[in-house]
């Protein structure tokens, strides 16, 4: 079984920045791709931005350019640096990974609440 812990998220004013966390711990072999989605109130979830085990990284034009993705295998966390907020950035953040354990799984993270005020 993986768990994935979230820490990070808050209520900042638009134009600043957070960092989110979260921490994979548990039975498994590897970590594979990780990710940070999101979900604002009545829209659907949608990927921010990904991230392979050798480093490659993917971003929704949305924040392209302010996000940082980042990872360390060493402790199976993930970051999402989150630079010049915006309103539009609120929702609740979900961390995502692929992990091999007996089987390939994708795990989600609790969520974490993101709020960003004009």
């Amino acid at each position: 079984h993986v768990q994935l812990v979230e820490s990070g998220g808050g209520l900042v004013s638009a134009g600043e920045s957070l960092r989110l966390s979260c921490a994979s711990s548990g039975s498994f072999v590897s970590i594979n791709a990780m990710a940070w989605h999101r979900q604002a109130p009545g829209k659907q979830r949608e990927l921010v931005a990904s991230i392979t085990s050798g480093g490659t990284t993917h971003y929704a034009d949305s924040v392209k350019g302010r996000f940082a993705i980042s990872r360390d295998n060493a402790k199976n966390t993930v970051y999402l640096q989150m630079n010049s907020l915006k309103p539009e950035d609120t929702a609740v953040y979900y961390c995502y990974a692929e992990a091999l354990t007996t089987y390939r799984g994708a795990y989600w993270g609790q969520g974490n609440q993101v709020t960003v005020s004009s």
